[in-house]
């Protein structure tokens, strides 16, 4: 069965695993698992350890579950950029190479460097290295070097505001130049939050995709 691995958003900040469980009926409904992954929020958590938290949960899912068929990744704003820094891993590190067959990428955010200066940094409490060192933008490895390369979807709402807009155009582009295999998907009539909750329903154009 193929599974996917939903990563949450909430700035780095709120929400957890418990909470991602509303997109799985009409995939499971499809024959698809939905697995919801978990990492340690600021306060408590540093940018680099939900980093590492999450990368070691697909190298986990892979070990525990023989049976996935292929992996795609969904994330929502922190979580789409939690899942594109999946996507710039060095599995040798892990033991393990998931299949990762494909990434969904909404309303991202793709440069940290922007929100050094900004209350969400407050709880993260970021310096300018790993603001870098953990920007997606900042670690695009050319697809023919990745084994791990797979179809990327990036996708905005209509109504999320020009930031995530840009980051999620830029992040597109950088990848496509790289040689990945990527589809821009601006969603009409949708905002940043409901962008991802309408993922319950089936007819859905995300769910669908």
């Amino acid at each position: 069965f193929p599974a996917l691995v939903y990563i949450h958003g909430g700035y780095w900040q709120c929400l957890s695993k418990d909470e991602s469980g509303f997109a799985a009926p009409p995939l499971v409904s499809q024959g698809v698992a939905l697995v919801a992954v978990g990492y340690d929020t600021a306060p408590k958590g540093h940018m680099d350890t939900m980093v590492l938290q999450v990368r070691r949960s697909l190298a986990f899912l892979v070990e525990r579950y023989s049976g996935i068929r292929g992996i795609y990744l969904c994330g929502h704003s922190a979580g789409a950029h939690l899942a594109a820094m999946v996507l710039s891993t060095d599995w040798t590190e892990y033991g393990v190479v998931p299949d990762i067959k494909g990434a969904v990428l909404v309303s991202g955010v793709y440069d940290l460097e922007p929100i050094l200066h900004t209350y969400v940094n407050d709880a993260l409490n970021m310096s300018r290295e790993v603001a870098q060192k953990n920007s997606p933008m900042r670690c695009i490895a050319p697809a023919v070097t990745v084994t791990t390369a797979c179809e990327v979807v990036v996708a905005v709402a209509q109504h999320d505001s020009p930031e995530f807009h840009r980051q999620s155009q830029e992040y597109g582009q950088a990848l496509r130049a790289a040689g990945w295999s990527v589809s821009m998907l601006d969603l009409a009539s949708v905002d940043h939050f409901d962008i991802i909750e309408k993922l319950s329903e089936e007819s859905y154009i995300l769910t669908q995709v």
